[in-house]
């Protein structure tokens, strides 16, 4: 006799057979360019017309590429040490990676959002969340790199993050992996008796200087909280999360989690939350969490707090609302107009589109709802619905916008994007994905005003697409072009990690706001040295501290004697003002530590405890100049 779990596969299987050939009746597929190569060709010295920022997936990072020609231009290290750098290793930044579980070199990260204004990208920020540890990161794009990590009480598992309301007040946060709140030692069985919650978070984002700071916590029945983002212009109030398995099973979930025909989005009125806490309505709650914070070419500060303020469904009324979605649904994506909220059920065989208007007209009726759930009404599914998409595709996820009246969802089963029209809900045009599609991104298409122009579709299995590297490939993604009626293939390249998501920006956003280098005379570090005459060493017991100048081609002090087992602090400044003059430091063998990459002006400390006696190298990592091989001098290390 077949398992449970076999006969799904044979059943999927089966519908896939009969299904897909009638998913595509009548609508084109997508074929690549004619002229592809000369579309995506960027010639010696012109820039890209566009970024794309994708996540990293189980690499931690974040990665910077140029639209159309695919080409990689930075990872940007966030969650995950990163040795090309030193990021995590040294002073400077290894406080960013500290959480409440101690130091903490990984992390998972899914979701890039962009800040906004008037739901319009605005180019200052990108944020990016960690789902193994709940963490929230904020990425500065004058300088494209990290300048602040925050740890989220109350959770586990935070997925449904860090999607941003339209002018960057709040990033949302939500629970994937329910857990008892506060934690507990209890049976895993008390997940199905309700035992375990989950907890919706508004992060606060200072609108002058984009610090991050938890301004309340909702707390939420236990379903795991899949994907989220939040409403435009008639439902700015708004934020919409995805749940599945409202069965609430702890085992085999790919059974447990899929016998109901219908999960739920979220419906969260975040105005009217903020007003319940003004209201003094929500209670003093537990929990500890720190924030780490890296100021401008200064060591990173790392704080530790506790306790949020937390709300009750039950104690807000008109703050929450259950709408049922087909069928476990992933992601949940909001139109450029604010109007229609669409579901992407992974086993759906429709993509159900919600209208907020008339979500809003029924949302108090009580003829209206079919139960309620620990104080949150469930409003009718065919009460809400402003339509369905007949027979898409297979495996629907995530859906994003191009301003011109049309949709795209990618589907991971049945390998491909299916572009359809808002309003009639008719598919048009079916875009093959190589293979198993995940995500997918438009420049702007989850803002208010949607560049368009092109789409990326990130895929999860690469097969045969690529020159074969051994068992670990990299994920695949193509690059369409949708400026004109008919979506044409581009090009196909490789990414790095995992791409969960995408925001892209218009290049001119953010080109010409880019920093070059740090001015000398503005370095704060308290052990910077602006100047050679002022380089020195200073002992303090078996403790010593190098003031180190590096410039084309040596540093100063170029003579360091050390006795064994003493600790010596390298504080390395780049006296260089020019624009792309980096300059690295490395000791050969040093244990625990990596290659420093120094920018013009930049100041970073390289901790070292002399071992055993001998010589030992340093040199400058990054050839800076025609004598980079000069940049080389010697530690003496005496019993």
């Amino acid at each position: 006799m077949l398992k449970k779990s076999n006969l799904i596969l044979v059943t999927l299987g089966i519908t896939l057979f009969t299904f897909l050939p009638n998913c595509k009746k009548g609508a084109a597929t997508a074929t690549l360019a004619s002229d592809a190569a000369s579309r995506v060709y960027v010639a010696p010295g012109e820039k890209d017309e566009v970024y794309a920022f994708l996540s990293g997936g189980f690499s931690g990072q974040m990665s910077v590429y140029g639209i159309p020609s695919a080409r990689l231009f930075k990872i940007i290290p966030v969650f995950s040490v990163f040795p090309e750098n030193g990021y995590g290793f040294d002073e400077e930044t290894k406080d960013m990676l500290k959480t409440t579980h101690g130091y903490v070199p990984w992390d998972d990260s899914h979701h890039v959002e962009a800040s906004m204004t008037d739901g319009k990208q605005d180019g200052r920020w990108m944020f990016l969340n960690a789902n193994n540890t709940p963490r929230l990161a904020r990425i500065d794009l004058k300088s494209f790199e990290t300048k602040e990590i925050l740890e989220i009480p109350n959770t586990s598992g935070n997925h449904a993050s860090p999607f941003a309301t339209e002018n960057t007040e709040y990033l949302m946060a939500a629970t994937r992996f329910s857990v008892p709140v506060p934690q507990a030692s209890v049976p895993i069985d008390s997940f199905s008796k309700g035992g375990f919650k989950g907890t919706v978070t508004m992060v606060k984002v200072d609108k002058n200087t984009g610090r991050l700071s938890v301004e309340l916590q909702v707390l939420v029945p236990g379903f795991n909280y899949d994907l989220s983002h939040c409403g435009k212009k008639k439902s700015h109030d708004w934020c919409f999360f995805s749940s599945y398995n409202s069965e609430q099973a702890h085992k085999m979930l790919e059974v447990g989690a899929s016998k109901k025909d219908k999960d739920f989005i979220l419906a969260f009125n975040w105005v009217r939350a903020k007003e319940c806490k003004d209201q003094g309505k929500a209670y003093n709650f537990g929990g500890d969490y720190v924030n780490n914070f890296k100021e401008e070419n200064k060591p990173a500060v790392s704080t530790r707090l506790s306790g949020v303020k937390m709300l009750n469904p039950k104690d807000c009324p008109g703050m929450m609302y259950y709408m049922p979605t087909p069928k476990s649904p992933h992601g949940t994506d909001v139109d450029s107009t604010g109007e229609y909220i669409v579901g992407g059920g992974k086993l759906a065989s429709v993509i159900p589109v919600h209208s907020f208007s008339k979500m809003m007209e029924v949302k108090d009726k009580k003829e209206h709802h079919s139960t309620e759930i620990e104080g949150i009404p469930v409003l009718k599914y065919e009460s809400t619905l402003a339509g369905e998409v007949k027979k898409p595709c297979l495996g629907p996820l995530h859906t994003e916008f191009d301003g011109q009246g049309y949709a795209y969802t990618s589907c991971f089963v049945s390998s491909e994007v299916v572009k359809w029209k808002l309003g009639t809900w008719e598919v048009v045009q079916h875009l093959p994905a190589y293979y198993s599609v995940g995500h997918l991104s438009i420049v702007g298409g989850s803002s208010t005003e949607p560049y368009g122009k092109y789409l990326i579709a990130m895929n999860k299995i690469t097969k045969d697409r690529y020159l074969p590297v051994g068992m670990e490939l990299p994920q695949s993604a193509q690059l369409y072009d949708i400026s004109s009626g008919k979506a044409e293939l581009l090009s196909d390249f490789p990414t790095v990690g995992e791409p969960h998501y995408s925001q892209m920006i218009p290049a001119k956003l953010i080109m010409d706001k880019t920093a070059k280098l740090f001015p000398l005379e503005e370095n704060k570090h308290p052990y910077a040295t602006k100047s050679e005459n002022d380089a020195r060493i200073v002992k303090l017991g078996n403790t010593t501290h190098i003031y180190m100048t590096a410039i084309r081609s040596h540093f100063k002090p170029d003579i360091i004697e050390a006795r064994t087992g003493e600790t010596l602090y390298f504080h390395v400044t780049n006296l260089e003002q020019d624009y792309d003059i980096p300059h690295g430091f490395a000791i050969g063998g040093a244990p625990n530590m990596t290659n420093l990459l120094i920018m013009p002006g930049e100041t970073r400390t390289f901790k070292w405890v002399a071992p055993k006696p001998g010589i030992y190298p340093f040199y400058c990592t990054d050839f800076c100049s025609a004598l980079h091989q000069e940049m080389q001098q010697y530690i003496r290390v005496s019993p």
